[in-house]
């Protein structure tokens, strides 16, 4: 890595250190330098073969390329000025947003405005960060156009095609000005917000990218000779990571369009496979791609395939489930994937990313726990066949230079291992705050842990200070694991009992075949805004009652396309729900496939489900037109 060993950035504590202000630009400039001829990033085009089309950057092409459209940028704005990607999946994407580093410019990674149903998204991200240009590609530079013809002449963007700026550009490109090329500086704006709220950029610095990046080297073991392949969004901050990996070591990264992925998995299986020099291969997906692939992403008869390089699945953004990994390590074992392949993980935008997950030579580790107990706040482990037994997916050990303690809420105090707290984190690559909120800054950047505990605290090394992030989800500490449990926001709580609405929906989906699994939201609805459908032909047991305002619980499932009989598909998810959990379901609501509103990475928006279920949409026919809680 740069041509030293990872512990040159690690300081006399063993936690990472960065003494000069080096930042991704020069990174990419020693690569540019280094290793010319190298493969930086290479794009599989589907549009037109079915088996993709590749097209190849090396470094030397890659720094040519950034040279120039910096020096286009340089033109038009100033040091500071945001500068908004909207382009399709493309090497124009990885080189619009290094450009922007290279212009001494913040970075707006987003997508273009041709992709159908996320505008009002769009509008909401741009108008708050202004940006004073746009990179987009040749395809999309007219929709891009298109989308900023309705305003006044002086108030439209620039809009800039990657792919027209001639290479002869980048001889006027002037090196990041000082007070743009410190570690503190930001880098780019990550948002994370879809349409419940207005959509919140995170201020990711040159430091917490940097930090975040050896981070996940240091976790999954990733050296010079590890490459990488994505289909994720480039937008996402798990598809915008693993395309920065490469800045500051491991081999080249394949990316795909996340089309190509859904449409056949097996492509992103093929590319994981190992090629002539078995380069050991890592990636990065949220749980329902692994369960996509092992349903649809079989080699045919007769082809061949050896998963045995594939060192790191990392498994996030959503919660992680026993099933799809065990569907995924059955489909793929009689090809070589080792059993210690996928990675649960945890992490977010305002953390850069990454987190925590399992380390490379560990096995996933799940556990059973006691419902009852869980909801209780108490992490009670008890057999797999126990009676109100739940799995719980452990998300491994925090990053080198990342702490994370378990904490009450309300006031403050970390609590022990094995109770069950909001997770606050601490470390190098924890966002600056969110661009243009100051409120909601401190509110979630800029807390104080009021107490440690006195022995095995997990506050131990971090720096004795009052920025601490706050995460909104529910964790516990368990024999060194790290466990998230849910988030704050969706918990269901009625009667008076807290419920976690994945478990809710875990037992919704087993109760019927007739739901399409991975395709469940549960939440609670106060009883006078539940549709009048609710209270006709009395299977909810309630009454209409304009001033009972009491959670009820509601269960919205997509149905997989088989005929059914909604009443004996709700009866039976009802029963299962009152056996497993002592709570009744006074709604069960089946929707046709592609209802339930999903976020970026494809988890299910509870919260924008229960607004269209509550305003009637849902019941009609809800068409999706945003990235709904992204942040959930």
């Amino acid at each position: 890595m740069l041509n030293t060993e990872f512990e040159q950035f690690l300081d006399e504590t063993g936690n990472l250190h960065f003494e000069d202000d080096v930042t991704l630009v020069d990174y990419v400039e020693r690569n540019v330098r280094e290793q010319a001829d190298t493969l930086a990033y290479r794009f599989l085009d589907f549009s037109r073969e079915r088996d993709g089309e590749r097209i190849d950057l090396t470094w030397a092409q890659f720094g040519k390329r950034l040279r120039a459209v910096a020096a286009r940028l340089q033109q038009v704005t100033q040091p500071g000025d945001r500068v908004a990607i909207l382009a399709p999946q493309s090497l124009e994407y990885v080189i619009g947003f290094f450009a922007s580093l290279y212009a001494s410019n913040i970075a707006v990674p987003l997508f273009s405005p041709d992709e159908p149903g996320h505008t009002d998204r769009l509008i909401g991200v741009l108008e708050d960060c202004k940006p004073s240009a746009i990179l987009t590609s040749t395809k999309s530079a007219e929709a891009v156009r298109d989308f900023f013809a309705d305003r006044p002449a002086k108030e439209r963007p620039r809009v800039i095609a990657v792919d027209a700026v001639p290479d002869s550009v980048g001889a006027s490109w002037v090196p990041p000005v000082a007070d743009r090329n410190s570690l503190d500086s930001v880098a780019y704006l990550q948002y994370t917000s879809g349409s419940t709220r207005v959509p919140a950029g995170v201020e990711i610095t040159y430091r917490a990218v940097a930090a975040n990046c050896l981070q996940i080297y240091d976790t999954i073991e990733i050296d010079r000779n590890a490459r990488g392949v994505t289909w994720l969004p480039l937008f996402h901050d798990m598809g915008l990571l693993t395309v920065i990996l490469p800045a500051l070591g491991g081999r080249y990264v394949t990316i795909m369009s996340p089309m190509a992925f859904v449409r056949r998995p097996g492509r992103w299986i093929r590319e994981l496979a190992a090629v002539d020099d078995h380069a050991p291969t890592y990636a990065a997906a949220p749980n329902f791609a692994y369960e996509h692939a092992a349903l649809r992403g079989l080699p045919h008869e007769g082809e061949t395939l050896d998963l045995s390089n594939v060192i790191g699945l990392i498994n996030g953004s959503e919660p992680v489930t026993v099933s799809s990994m065990r569907k995924f390590n059955e489909a793929f074992a009689p090809y070589g994937l080792s059993p210690k392949a996928i990675k649960p993980c945890y992490g977010m935008a305002e953390a850069t990313l990454f987190v925590s997950a399992t380390q490379r030579d560990n096995e996933a580790l799940v556990r059973y726990v006691d419902r009852e107990k869980l909801n209780q706040g108490e992490f009670v482990p008890v057999d797999p066949e126990a009676e109100g037994a739940v799995a719980q997916v452990s998300c491994g050990q925090v990053a080198l230079s990342q702490w994370a303690a378990i904490v009450d809420p309300e006031t403050g105090e970390e609590q022990a291992d094995g109770r069950v707290g909001e997770i606050w984190l601490n470390g190098l690559n924890i966002g600056e705050g969110y661009w243009n909120k100051d409120e909601e800054t401190v509110e979630t950047f800029h807390n104080r842990l009021a107490k440690r505990l006195e022995s095995g605290s997990h506050a131990e090394g971090a720096p004795d200070n009052d920025r601490w992030m706050r995460t909104g989800d529910f964790g516990v500490w368990y024999e060194g694991d790290l466990y998230i449990t849910g988030r704050v926001k969706d918990l269901v709580i009625v009667d008076g009992r807290n419920h976690y609405p994945q478990d809710l929906e875990a037992s919704a989906q087993e109760a019927s075949v007739a739901i399409r699994p991975g395709f469940v939201a549960a939440f609670a609805v106060p009883a006078n805004q539940l549709p009048d459908e609710v209270f006709e032909g009395g299977f909810s047991g309630l009454t209409r009652d304009p001033d009972d305002s009491s959670e009820q619980l509601v269960i919205v499932a997509e149905r997989p396309g088989r005929k059914a009989d909604p009443q004996e598909v709700a009866d039976a998810v009802r029963a299962t729900i009152a056996g497993r959990h002592g709570v009744m379901a006074r709604d069960v609501l089946l929707v046709p496939n592609g209802s339930i509103p999903r976020t970026s990475s494809g988890k299910i928006a509870r919260r924008a489900t229960k607004a269209a279920y509550i305003d009637g949409t849902l019941r009609g026919g809800y068409q999706q037109t945003a990235f709904p809680d992204a942040d959930a």
